[in-house]
Parts: C-alpha cells; sequence; structure tokens
C-alpha cells in the first residue's frame, strides 16, 4: 500500500499513512492524534519512530478531520467511547493489523486508554500517552475557551484549513463544542485504567496548558499493569513536536522493552 491512501472503515473513506512496512508478523505502531490532529500533523514523527525502532507503523485521521470522510456535528459527549470500542477494532481488522501499540496524543490517548481498558483485540502490546486525559478539568476548559477565542479572531482557522481542508470547521467545532458542553464537566474514564494490563508509557510536558499533572497520577496510580511516566521539560501539550528528540528517546526505550508477544 503506498504511504498515503484511503481505507473503507465501516462504509466510509478513512485516510491513512503506512511507514515502514517491515517484518509481515511485526508489531503496528499505531497513531491516534490529538483533538485537532490528523494524519498529516503528525509531521514526520511517526516516520523516525518507525526507523529507529524497526516497527510498521500507521496514522490515520478520525472522520472529520483531515482528508477522511466528514462526520455529523455536535459530536456526542461520549466520541472517545465510540471511537475506541467501535471505530479502532474496525480500523485495525480493516487494515489487517493484530499486533499493535498504541500511540496516542491528547484525545487520542484518552481514546487508546479506554480502548485499552475495555475489551482491545487479541495483539495489543503496548500503549503510550501523550497528554491524555481521563477527566475534566478547570485548566483544560480554560484554554480550550482560548481556542475557541483563537480560531474566531486570529488566524488559527486558516492555519487549521492547511490540514483539514473542508473539515476544518468540522475538526474544530466538532472538538470545542464536546469539551465545552457543560455537561462535559462529569467526563470521566478512570474506571478503565484497572482493565488496562499492557505496559504503558505515560508522557506530558511539564508547562502543558490543557492538563495538570493530576492526570498523570491518576493515570499512574490507577491502571492495572506496569507503567512509566515521562515528564518532559520545558514542554507544553505536544511532546513529539516540542520536544521531539525527547519523546522519541522515551517512546523507543519504552517500545524496546515490550514482551515479544502480546497480551
Amino acid at each position: 500500500m503506498p504511504d498515503a491512501a484511503f481505507l473503507k472503515v465501516q462504509g466510509r473513506r478513512m485516510e491513512i499513512r503506512r511507514t515502514n512496512p517491515g517484518a509481515r508478523d511485526a508489531p503496528v505502531l499505531v497513531f491516534l492524534h490529538e483533538g485537532l490532529g490528523c494524519v498529516s500533523m503528525w509531521g514526520d514523527f511517526p516516520r523516525r519512530l518507525a526507523d529507529v525502532t524497526g516497527l510498521p507503523a500507521l496514522a490515520y485521521s478520525r472522520w472529520g478531520y483531515g482528508a477522511s470522510d466528514p462526520c455529523e456535528l455536535p459530536r456526542p459527549l461520549d466520541f472517545m467511547h465510540t471511537e475506541a470500542q467501535q471505530v479502532l477494532p474496525a480500523l485495525l481488522t480493516a487494515a489487517g493489523i493484530r499486533r499493535h501499540i498504541l500511540i496516542g496524543h491528547s484525545d487520542g490517548g484518552s481514546i487508546a486508554l479506554i480502548y485499552a481498558g475495555h475489551r482491545p483485540l487479541p495483539g495489543l502490546c503496548g500503549v503510550v500517552t501523550e497528554a491524555a486525559h481521563v477527566f475534566c478539568e478547570p485548566v483544560t476548559l480554560a484554554s480550550i475557551r482560548d481556542a475557541r477565542r483563537r480560531y474566531q479572531q486570529t488566524d488559527f482557522r486558516q492555519r487549521l484549513q492547511r490540514y483539514h481542508g473542508t473539515n476544518t470547521d468540522t475538526a474544530f467545532w466538532g472538538w470545542n463544542q464536546a469539551w465545552l458542553d457543560p455537561q462535559f464537566t462529569q467526563w470521566n474514564i478512570e474506571a478503565y485504567l484497572p482493565h488496562i494490563t499492557v505496559p504503558l508509557l505515560v508522557m506530558q510536558g511539564d508547562r502543558d496548558p490543557y492538563g495538570s499533572q493530576r492526570q498523570v497520577t491518576a493515570i499512574s496510580d490507577g491502571v492495572g499493569g506496569p507503567v512509566q511516566v515521562s515528564i518532559l521539560a520545558d514542554c507544553g501539550h505536544s511532546p513529539h513536536q516540542q520536544q521531539p528528540e525527547a519523546a522519541l528517546t522515551a517512546m523507543t526505550d519504552f517500545i524496546a522493552g515490550l514482551p515479544v508477544s502480546p497480551t
């Protein structure tokens, strides 16, 4: 399959990018983007991690993001549960992926945690999260409100449009309106954590404006399997962009220590 392509998942087109096909039975690094992300916004990080680990990688854009098919708004407040419990398993099946390691950023990290703590497909070997949330906190909402202001008053929309094209408003408002819905303050996925038994690497920047280190503590204290924590200095919400070398090293070391056989 070419590096950039589309995959039919549950009857709709999903944008994907494969890197370093590797050995047929090697675990695949599956990249789950943030609330405003997509395949292209990962930059060259998936390729770099694939190269250094020797593993194949697949990044995908959820519906309503990047070049994937659009979705309807408003997003339901359980949209991350739907992504984790229905869409991600369907994607892995459609892509022919068995053994897999999830790399999830922000909303993508939360989706990875729900998936790992619900009924993951056989072959899940490990999970890496960057700036994942397991509950809603005031600092997150303050930054999301500021993002709305910037989207309406600055060139933020034009910058996002380079990545999302006709999906730009869907991507932004689907994320922003869901998180700022008054009922979303009750959102909490900590109940999934004790059921996560595969190895987990929890990463967060020490200056993340979207979440405090209470998120890291809740995850590391709550999971049922082995966990490593990496707090990156002088780093905001996107370790793979703001501290790429440190993020690459932490992920590489974690992946090298995973069991050979999937759990």
